[in-house]
């Protein structure tokens, strides 16, 4: 039973924050730096939606406001079977010579929709968005400069969660996000990021890979395909696009569920991201694949602390008990101050860990996510 407790504690340890000592030793012992330079190659800006009439005339005139030659920008939007108002809105942008839109009537799934938008794509790199996020005015022209170094495939943006106004959000999800940047830019400064931002990264065309059917995680796959192919991913925290921090508990919940079970879908898709041919394969199994069995460690931590005596397991189970316990106050939205922000990244962690349970369930039911809007 000790060696449960122990094994459990170490596994978490390492998850959360052995990893990230880690990387920031070999960040400093072994830094890898990226040749940046004014850059202006053409690039295709490549955006799927599906459903999307409440923000997609506000991102159309978003990217048509991109400080970056209009000749060396071309705009591909691809409709994957949308209903409401989507495919009306972007008839009338394409009007405009810098937009090509492809209006696709069946629902054929982002991955799909996005190999449709590579094919029409005329740029040396072509960007990937969504349709939320607002992009920064000189975002493109800052992840154009990575590509100034022959040895970048892909060059990530940072997902700000907030507003431009006010800020990044610094509690809950917020926090938990800016941890999540601070990985990827230690991961990148000796080596490669294991993944990109989904809402702004840009690849070199002949990088591309086909996306397979159904892919959840083009955004990971893409990457670790450019990785592969001998090119690194990198990190650029200059080139920004903001995001709203909070969609509502149950959208969160089901967003974050979908993004883990595409890291079990990425194994079957991929099954050399564990073998000797990843360059990655430490920092995928690290970054990616331990969080999914992290809730399994929190269960056998506690109940293990539970059964065993001595003085050091009682006062395991006294501060589990007390963690969960900020998240319960912070999920009965209390007002106490400081304890309130600590119960915030109390319960996001568990809300996280709970969604990675479902996306096992999900894994082992044969259960499929579809892309969601």
């Amino acid at each position: 039973m000790k060696w449960i407790f122990w094994g459990a504690a170490g596994l978490i340890f390492y998850t959360y924050l052995g990893y990230v000592v880690w990387l920031w030793l070999r960040a400093l012992l072994n830094s890898w730096p990226v040749q940046r330079g004014p850059q202006q190659p053409f690039v295709s800006i490549l955006m799927v939606v599906r459903n999307e009439e409440q923000v997609l005339e506000c991102k159309m005139k978003n990217l048509l406001e991109l400080v970056y030659p209009p000749e060396r920008l071309q705009i591909v939007v691809v409709s994957d079977g949308s209903t409401d108002r989507t495919a009306d809105i972007l008839r009338r942008f394409a009007g405009n010579s810098r937009v090509q839109v492809l209006l696709n009537q069946l629902p054929n799934g982002k991955a799909a929709g996005l190999n449709d938008a590579v094919s029409l794509a005329q740029g040396e790199i072509v960007v990937f968005t969504d349709a939320r996020q607002q992009i920064e005015a000189n975002a493109l022209g800052l992840l154009m400069e990575g590509f100034a170094d022959p040895e970048v495939g892909c060059v990530s943006g940072e997902l700000m969660l907030g507003d431009p106004k006010s800020g990044e959000c610094v509690n809950g999800m917020g926090l938990y996000w800016r941890v999540e940047k601070e990985i990827r830019q230690l991961e990148a400064r000796s080596g490669s990021a294991v993944g990109a931002t989904g809402a702004l990264y840009a690849v070199r065309r002949e990088l591309v890979p086909v996306v397979p059917p159904g892919t959840i995680l083009d955004d990971v796959y893409v990457p670790m395909e450019v990785v592969h192919r001998g090119k690194r991913v990198i990190f650029e925290p200059r080139a920004r696009v903001w995001d709203v921090p909070f969609l509502g508990a149950e959208r969160e919940f089901a967003r974050k569920v979908r993004t883990l079970s595409g890291n079990y879908q990425l194994v079957q898709l991929a099954p050399w991201l564990l073998s000797g041919s990843n360059p990655l394969r430490l920092e995928f199994i690290s970054h990616k694949l331990l969080r999914l069995v992290v809730p399994f460690a929190l269960a056998a931590m506690l109940v293990s602390s539970i059964l065993l005596p001595g003085q050091i397991y009682r006062m395991a189970l006294v501060l589990q008990l007390l963690f969960y316990g900020l998240g319960l106050l912070a999920r009965l939205r209390l007002s106490l101050g400081p304890i309130t922000r600590m119960g915030d990244a109390a319960l996001t962690f568990v809300v996280l860990n709970t969604a990675a349970a479902v996306a096992f369930l999900k894994f082992i039911t044969g259960r499929k996510v579809v892309w969601i809007r």
